[in-house]
């Protein structure tokens, strides 16, 4: 039986439209992240920094709007999906964490059956999305699915989850390439996957700070955990690299001088993250984790003006 009511979990938005969606509704909401967007934002732009560097050598035209607005319903029907999912895996551990005690399913404010249930309605989304796609971008995608279904294990057995995050969540970059290049494998798509990769590495390390005395009592691990004292130098290392390899899949793709300004605002704004960061301030970690949404979206546009 679930219990009534809906709780608050301590880093949703103190005010959003959940809060506002009628009580039974809000469990559901807050189970697959609503009240937390900046997870939306975080799958959707490496889809679209995929597109948006691809077409610096297709050429931009409206079809790429078109698919902007698909990758961006997609990563909305699939990061709900992948939350609900961890949460379902990950119930028992939430119990025992301050920050996650209150998600549905560790508050008991929806049923294990309830879960499931919503969890394949935004599979169903993420299905009707997957098939607009062209064939090499369904084929690509399907890898996802390994990835996603292991991801919630990986902290019970490497200290480097966030690494595997980086794997998962970024996927939306050989599929945007397949999708416009009709291969994943495009040197340039390459590059900035291995870019994603490092820029998830290092802000999933700082967000994981939040969590790091609670992880170490039950025993979760976290590449936060792992860097210990050269937790800052370590993210800023990861950043570097990211930035390294998102210049190169620029260049590589044969980017325009107008590439270079926005790159440069980009690389200055992720950099940024790591000047005065201290991992025992939570809610400063927090808030350096929430800017990464504007760095993303500024490489974006450095790719679509690489285009011009």
């Amino acid at each position: 039986m679930s219990l009534t009511g809906d709780r608050r979990v301590l880093d949703s938005h103190t005010k959003t439209w959940v809060d506002h969606a009628p009580v039974a509704l809000r469990p559901y909401l807050r189970l697959a992240r609503y009240d937390r967007p900046v997870g939306f934002w975080l799958l959707a732009i490496p889809c679209w920094q995929g597109l948006t560097l691809a077409t610096i050598t297709t050429g931009l035209d409206w079809s790429v709007l078109y698919w902007v607005m698909l990758f961006g319903l997609g990563a909305v029907a699939m990061r709900g999906a992948g939350c609900i999912y961890n949460d379902i895996v990950d119930r028992d551990l939430d119990v025992q964490v301050t920050r996650t005690a209150n998600r549905p399913l560790a508050a008991g404010t929806l049923t294990l059956k309830q879960a499931w249930i919503f969890l394949f309605a935004n599979c169903g989304v993420g299905l009707l999305v997957l098939v607009q796609l062209p064939r090499p971008a369904i084929l690509t995608s399907l890898v996802a699915v390994g990835l996603v279904a292991a991801y919630p294990f990986m902290k019970r057995i490497t200290w480097w989850p966030q690494a595997w995050l980086g794997l998962t969540f970024n996927w939306g970059v050989p599929v945007a390439g397949a999708t416009v290049l009709g291969s994943p494998f495009a040197p340039e798509i390459i590059l900035l996957y291995g870019s994603a990769l490092f820029w998830t590495l290092g802000y999933d390390t700082i967000y994981a700070c939040q969590d790091m005395e609670d992880d170490a009592l039950i025993g979760v691990k976290s590449s936060a955990q792992a860097l210990g004292d050269h937790l800052v130098s370590g993210v800023r290392v990861f950043y570097l690299i990211s930035i390294a390899l998102a210049l190169a899949s620029g260049v590589l793709a044969g980017a325009t001088l107008f590439f270079a300004i926005g790159f440069a605002i980009y690389a200055a704004h992720l950099l940024a993250q790591t000047r005065k960061l201290d991992p025992e301030k939570g809610a400063d970690c927090l808030k350096r984790f929430k800017a990464n949404r504007i760095t993303g979206l500024i490489l974006t546009a450095a790719f679509v003006l690489g285009g011009m």
